[in-house]
């Protein structure tokens, strides 16, 4: 099975979107696919990424699978299918030959995985890391986004070595670092895209 995932991330720069491919290849060769890696398109904008999912999904042949990464921006409804939630944020209409086997959400966006694995972020920032502004729940699906960055922020303010928190400064560089089995273990949509992966790498 050819699998590829379509992500949102990346920006506008050929050097950003191969540093979000670089993270994302990492933290799923370490989520148990080394051997058996999907494919990732870094696409960029959330737009950009539907739209290429959607070209994806209509070309593709009967040994392709492909997937729609993209962030949820707030919080799911409890049960709420991905294409439901996809729906009532963006008004995007699950294609015809789509399932719910194609879409999933980093929730409540990508950097609420950093906080499932404090330990990585204060080896990677170094002196001047406050690991005590960060949201301190732990079911990081219901932190949101606003309150992840803010303590992103706070958090990092001090570091000489890597600076504030920047998304594109830093992002994919911790992606590529974290625990998959810290992340995937206190969020369900997480665990869900790992197993389906998985799955379909088996298949």
């Amino acid at each position: 099975m050819n699998v590829k995932v379509y992500v949102e991330g990346g920006g506008d720069t050929n050097a950003l979107k191969t540093r979000c491919r670089q993270g994302f290849s990492e933290f799923f060769r370490k989520a148990g696919l080394e051997g058996c890696m999907p494919r990732i398109v870094a696409s960029g904008g959330r737009q950009q990424a539907f739209d290429d999912f959607c070209t994806a999904l209509n070309k593709a042949g009967v040994n392709d699978f492909i997937i729609l990464l993209v962030d949820s921006e707030v919080a799911v409804a409890n049960g709420a299918a991905s294409w439901v939630h996809l729906k009532a944020c963006d008004n995007w209409d699950k294609p015809a030959i789509a399932t719910d086997d194609n879409a999933y959400l980093m929730v409540q966006c990508m950097e609420a995985w950093f906080l499932a694995d404090k330990d990585t972020l204060a080896t990677y920032f170094g002196d001047g890391f406050n690991p005590g502004a960060l949201p301190a729940r732990a079911d990081i699906e219901n932190i949101e986004k606003t309150d992840i960055f803010n303590g992103l922020k706070v958090a990092t303010r001090h570091c000489n070595k890597k600076g504030e928190y920047g998304k594109g400064r830093h992002s994919f560089n911790i992606l590529g670092r974290i625990d998959p089995v810290k992340v995937t273990a206190v969020s369900p949509a997480a665990k869900r895209l790992i197993d389906t992966l998985v799955q379909k790498a088996e298949s």
